[in-house]
């Protein structure tokens, strides 16, 4: 069991029916919504909840809006349009919570966002709890930057809400000098959030923000997060030694080499974390930020670099924010766990994808181990310097400079890899993680020692298939 850390949330401007930014109020939505509960509500886990919600939202289609984990009553609350869909949703032992907004509303004020104020220093993702989009703008949203996003809020009274976040949304890779492994500033380019023209923020595809279907809780094509090819993977990636481990194949390697998700890797001058070790047709790999891809091309476990790890095989960033390294000793079997506190790892032999209310943790190499819980889905962050990144998953967890990378999870499952996003540990703030389950699909890589706990394994609570009757 390891320690849990109080997340603390501070420098959120809010209020309890408005928020104010520079002088103009927006009205959050009315409190129009009411939750349906049935004497036969059940309590789900969280996996199971992910999945019935994913099939509801595919059955009812249109009249859905979303849904999300309640984890203090171990609920699944499902939003819906109309008291037919209310019944069709409790017949599941899911909570019906009849709402105003639809699904269609929802995407369109996210499309509105971002062809009109995708500024440096803004996101914005679905939140199914308040139904509606949830806007957050940083400390250098002012003057023209506000005024632009200030036009377009007005256009979407009763669709949005917004808070000001603390802090300066970047990415959270760090650099070390003098010997040392502490961060002590941003990768270049990452620390001039105001130096770009708000006209330049087309630089990434606008098409792809915001355009996965925010009732489908994750449940967005894979392989359009960053539209990564999976046939870009180079062909001459490396494959397991056919001669390796002679024992029982029945019985997975002893870890040897390698590092843990959330331990220190190297890049030059550039320090990340680890995410999570993968195989990639049969060889030892792991996972990063993509931006950490970008910094450097091999990385090793010292800062000086002669305990040398791997060389990136694929990176991307903007769009998405993953990279590929394979192991250059093919015959390293990595632990697939998480270092956790005190010495102590959690075991990863799954992935999944994150859904609204999931309690989750990550590690890193700067600010260690944190907890907290899933915001939002499909979130776009606009870093600056036309780095704009979608499809990402929103938190409450706080994160530092040189956790670029590291893992965030739920128990035995791989959840997201570490982006980027404002305050830090002391002050509390808001980070936002690549989804690890688009990483695997777009490079191929599955979760756990030798291949074990892949991407589309049922996992823990699995209740075989989920039926949802007219």
């Amino acid at each position: 069991m390891s320690h849990r850390h109080a997340n603390k949330r501070t420098g959120l401007i809010a209020g309890a029916s408005a928020v104010a930014i520079a002088g103009a109020a927006f009205l959050l939505p009315n409190a129009d919504a009411s939750s349906e509960h049935d004497p036969g509500t059940k309590a789900f886990a969280p996996q199971a909840a992910a999945r019935l919600g994913t099939t509801l939202a595919s059955a009812l289609g249109d009249n859905t809006a979303g849904w999300y984990y309640n984890a203090d009553v171990k609920e699944l609350v499902v939003d819906v349009l109309d008291a037919k869909s209310a019944e069709r949703v409790k017949r599941t032992g899911a909570v019906a919570k009849v709402v105003r907004n639809s699904r269609a509303e929802l995407r369109g004020a996210a499309r509105t966002l971002k062809e009109t104020a995708s500024v440096p220093g803004t996101a914005w993702s679905v939140d199914p709890k308040t139904n509606t989009v949830s806007v957050l703008a940083d400390s250098t949203v002012t003057g023209t930057r506000m005024a632009t996003l200030n036009q377009a809020l007005r256009r979407l009274d009763g669709l949005v809400s917004v808070k000001r976040a603390a802090g300066e949304f970047t990415p959270f890779n760090g650099r070390h000098q003098d010997g040392n492994g502490d961060a002590d500033g941003m990768s270049a380019g990452t620390g001039d959030q105001g130096a770009a023209d708000p006209g330049d923020q087309g630089a990434a595809d606008p098409g792809d923000q915001g355009a996965a279907d925010p009732g489908d809780q994750g449940a967005a094509d894979p392989g359009d997060q960053g539209a990564a090819d999976p046939g870009d993977t180079p062909t001459d990636a490396p494959t397991a030694d056919p001669t390796a481990d002679p024992s029982d194949p029945a019985a997975p390697p002893a870890a040897t080499g390698g590092v843990q998700g959330g331990e220190a890797i190297f890049g030059g001058d550039v320090r990340c974390s680890l995410g999570f070790n993968v195989s990639l047709n049969g060889a030892p790999a792991f996972l990063t930020a993509g931006h950490c891809g970008n910094d450097a091309k091999t990385w090793s476990s010292d800062q000086n670099g002669t305990d040398q790890l791997g060389t990136v095989l694929k990176t991307t960033f903007p769009v998405s924010d993953f990279a590929l390294v394979a192991y250059d000793d093919t015959t390293t079997t990595p632990p697939s766990s998480v270092a956790l506190e005190g010495g102590a790892s959690q075991d990863i032999t799954q992935a999944i994808d994150a859904s609204v209310g999931l309690a989750v943790q990550r590690s890193g190499s700067t600010s260690g181990l944190h907890d907290g819980t899933v915001t939002g889905l499909d979130a776009t962050v606009n870093y600056g310097n036309g780095d704009i990144v979608n499809g990402l998953v929103q938190t409450d967890v706080c994160a530092e400079p040189g956790d670029s990378g590291g893992p965030l999870f739920a128990d035995d499952a791989a959840v997201g890899l570490t982006s980027g996003g404002s305050g830090d540990c002391t002050a509390g703030g808001e980070t936002f993680f690549q989804p690890v389950t688009a990483a695997l699909q777009a490079t191929g890589a599955t979760i756990g020692d030798a291949g074990a706990g892949r991407a589309d394994d049922p996992g823990d609570g699995a209740s075989g298939t989920v039926s949802v009757n007219p």
